[in-house]
Order: structure tokens, then C-alpha cells, then sequence
């Protein structure tokens, strides 16, 4: 196939570590949490950091706050590796997994986790929990505090879900939205800051067609594009232009959006013209773009239109030892179909299977730099370039490497903390 000139790679926010290989698989999914971070390959590969957990057939992940971790099969079981301290990985027992178990042989398409809490969704439409469940994040009050093994939840009807540190969200086929759980912070839109309720309650009545959520706020997305969100405001997480901790959802963006992404202390979301927006808190962190959100109320566009890609994953941490969001794609003008899979680590798009285009595939080393593979062609000289910004490139040419027999190329980068990183590889005639 056709091969373009150049690609570009962005690291909204920070660097997200990913393997590199002889057929530079491109990266679908990540999930964070807790300093545990995993990735889903193109090619179905599980990865923790340099290391592969499972060689093929991975749709989703998730990681709980417990650091325990979840990943769904293409045949549908639910399987658990990680931290079990606390009997949160839904076997039955305490014991620490050595290798992944699995939990559910069939039937599940999504999982999302919270603090020490594990909810996931089954083709019938059906909802199940596991885990912590002391202030009602699994929906029923008269079971005990921890669930160790999968319970059904809800029947039928559901089709999306996500999970903040102590709620839990679903969207009906009716496009209503309800929750569950903790709500000292409004994050259940009831008009109260009650602190938690043991059942499912209805938040919005119809309309809404994917969710996000993190620490004690949740986000939304109506029909008809528009942004809305309820819960704690610290640092202007939501969004409003305001600080006020909100007790019903409120509107923050009234059409447009396509992604939503929550993270503890920033939200991200993406409009339909390619354009990633930001915004939230920087007492703990930046977002890494060289902008002070000492106090971003208001969202921010951090990525021009036409410019963002696949948003995969919310994390931080400055000294790029766990990954986070990253953007990865071609950055033109070809449309790319996004979809919400429904927790605060999720948003994968369908960029990686267009085709006559090679994806830049990126891994962080031990010490720091990025290494950036890309298929190209044998015999041709290729430039890394690096910008701190899409909306006003500034590119700087790093290196220039010839593609070797085979065309797999490999160049090294050290990232600049203090700034986003924008990376593209260009052929040089």
C-alpha cells in the first residue's frame, strides 16, 4: 500500500510506555490505575510495561485502585491477575494470582473498576459486580461489605458502564442513565450530597449514549453531542467555568462532543472536528503541554481541530513512569470513528485498521527516553521531528535514520517534561 510522507505521534498529556516490535503494533487500550498500567496491541497482546501477560486475543482492560487487573478475552470470559489482598479479584479466596485467572468463562463485552470494586457487563445485557461494596457501589444493601465473587446487579438493559473510586454508573437501552453508590460529593446528580445510596438510582431519564467517571464526579454524553457533568468541582474538573461542587448534572459543552475521558483531577474530551480539549486541577500535576492549570475552569483546547486521535487512558505522572493519555495517528483529514468504552481509561479508536497509513508505535525505556518505531520503506532516510505544540508547530529535526531491509525503523528521543511532546517521522526525498 501507499505509504504517506509523514505521521505524526501525540502524547497528550504524557508518554505512554508500549512495545515495539518487528511489526510495530499500534496500541488500542490502556488502563491505569494506582501505578499499575496496562496496554492492548493491535494484535490482541496484553502488556505491562515491557512485559507481555497474555500474547493474543485481549479486547479490554481495566485496573482497580487495589492495583488488581482485568482483561476480557475475544470469546468473552473475564479473567483477574494482580493485588488480592483484600479478595477483590473476584475468585473467592485472598490468594495472590502468579498467573491471570479466570473469573467469568463467557459472555462479557465490558468491565470497569473502581476502589477495590469491579463491575462488569455481559452480552445479555445484564450487570454483575464484585469486591468492596461498603457504600453500595455493587447495588444492594443486603449483602455484605465485600463481594468476592461475581453477583448480578441488574437483569437486562444495560449497555454501558462506568466506575468512579466509590460509584457506579449504566446506561439503560432506553438511554436513561443511573447510578449507585457514593454520592458525599453529588457524583449520583440527585440534587443532594447524601452520602450513598445502596440502590440504583435513576440520574438522567433518556438521551444520554456513553459515560465516564473517576474519584467522585461523572460525565456524560447526551444524544445530541452535548457534554454535561455532576459531582465534585475541585480545581474546575467539570468544566462550568466555576469551582461549585454540582448536585445535578449541569451542561458543559452544548453539542459537538463525541469522547469523554475522566481522570481524578482533569477531564478530557474530543469534538467532532478532531479538536481535544482539557480541563481540571494542577495541584498535584499539569497536563504536560507547557499550559498553568493551576485552576482551568473552563475547558481548554489543548489539540487543534483535525489534529487529535485515539485517546486511550488517564493517569499521570511527571516523570513518565506510567502511562497515561496519548493520541496516536495519522493527524490529516481523514475521518476517524471514535467510541466511548465507558470507563475513565477508555476512548479507542478504529484509526489503527484505515488503510495505507503506518501508525508510529512507542515504548518508554528504563532511563527515561522514547523509543519510536515506524514502518517505512527499505533504503529510504526517514526525520524524527519534535514539536510542544499542533495548534503552532514549532519542529525541531532530532535525527535521520535510514529504514533498514524490512523497513522497521527505530529512533530514540529524550522527552521534555515540562511540555507536551508531538513526535512525527518524515521521509526525507
Amino acid at each position: 500500500s501507499m505509504k504517506p510522507n509523514h505521521l505524526l505521534l501525540a502524547i497528550s498529556l504524557v508518554v505512554l510506555s508500549c512495545g515495539s516490535d518487528a511489526s510495530a503494533q499500534s496500541i488500542v487500550q490502556i488502563a491505569s490505575s494506582a501505578g499499575v498500567s496496562y496496554f492492548i496491541k493491535s494484535d490482541g497482546s496484553l502488556w505491562n510495561g515491557n512485559e507481555e501477560i497474555v500474547s493474543n486475543n485481549v479486547v479490554a482492560t481495566a485496573v482497580n485502585t487495589s492495583r488488581g487487573g482485568f482483561f476480557i478475552k475475544n470469546d468473552g470470559s473475564l479473567w483477574a491477575m494482580g493485588n488480592n489482598a483484600a479478595g477483590h479479584v473476584g475468585d473467592g479466596t485472598l490468594n495472590d494470582p502468579d498467573q491471570p485467572i479466570q473469573i467469568v468463562s463467557s459472555g462479557v463485552t465490558a468491565v470497569a473498576c473502581g476502589q477495590g470494586f469491579t463491575i462488569f457487563l455481559k452480552d445479555d445485557g445484564s450487570l454483575w459486580g464484585f469486591g468492596w461494596n461498603g457504600d453500595g457501589e455493587l447495588g444492594n444493601e443486603n449483602i455484605s461489605d465485600e463481594i468476592m465473587r461475581p453477583k448480578k446487579i441488574i437483569n437486562e438493559g444495560v449497555t454501558a458502564i462506568a466506575a468512579g473510586y466509590s460509584h457506579s454508573l449504566f446506561i439503560k437501552s432506553d438511554g436513561s442513565l443511573w447510578g449507585m453508590g457514593g454520592n458525599g460529593c453529588g457524583q449520583l446528580g440527585q440534587g443532594t450530597n447524601m452520602d450513598e445510596t445502596h440502590q440504583p438510582v435513576e440520574i438522567v431519564r433518556s438521551g444520554v449514549v456513553s459515560v465516564a467517571a473517576d474519584r467522585m464526579h461523572s460525565m456524560f454524553i447526551k444524544s445530541d453531542g452535548s457534554l454535561w457533568g455532576t459531582g465534585e468541582n475541585e480545581g474546575g474538573i467539570l468544566g462550568d467555568c466555576t469551582i461549585e461542587w454540582r448536585y445535578r448534572p449541569v451542561q458543559i459543552v452544548s453539542n459537538y462532543v463525541v469522547a469523554v475521558a475522566a481522570g481524578s483531577h482533569g477531564n478530557l474530551f474530543l469534538k467532532k472536528d478532531g479538536s481535544l480539549w482539557a480541563m481540571g486541577s494542577s495541584w498535584m500535576t499539569d497536563f504536560g503541554e507547557g499550559i498553568d492549570f493551576d485552576s482551568e475552569k473552563c475547558p481548554l483546547r489543548i489539540v487543534a481541530p483535525n489534529k487529535a486521535a485515539i485517546v486511550a487512558g488517564y493517569y499521570y505522572n511527571a516523570k513518565l513512569k506510567t502511562c497515561v493519555s496519548i493520541g496516536a495517528g495519522k493527524f490529516n483529514n481523514t475521518p476517524v470513528n471514535f467510541k466511548s468504552t465507558g470507563s475513565k481509561t477508555a476512548l479507542v479508536s478504529s484509526a489503527a485498521s484505515l488503510p495505507g497509513y503506518n501508525l508510529i508505535t512507542i515504548e518508554l525505556l528504563k532511563n527515561g527516553d522514547v523509543r519510536l518505531t515506524y514502518s517505512g520503506d527499505a533504503g529510504v532516510n526517514y526525520a524524527l521531528d519534535r514539536s510542544s505544540s499542533l495548534s503552532q508547530p514549532d519542529w525541531a529535526s532530532l535525527v535521520t535514520n535510514t529504514a533498514p531491509v524490512g523497513g522497521v525503523l527505530v529512533m530514540t528521543n529524550t522527552p521534555d517534561t515540562s511540555k507536551n511532546n508531538f513526535w512525527r517521522i518524515r521521509a526525507v526525498r
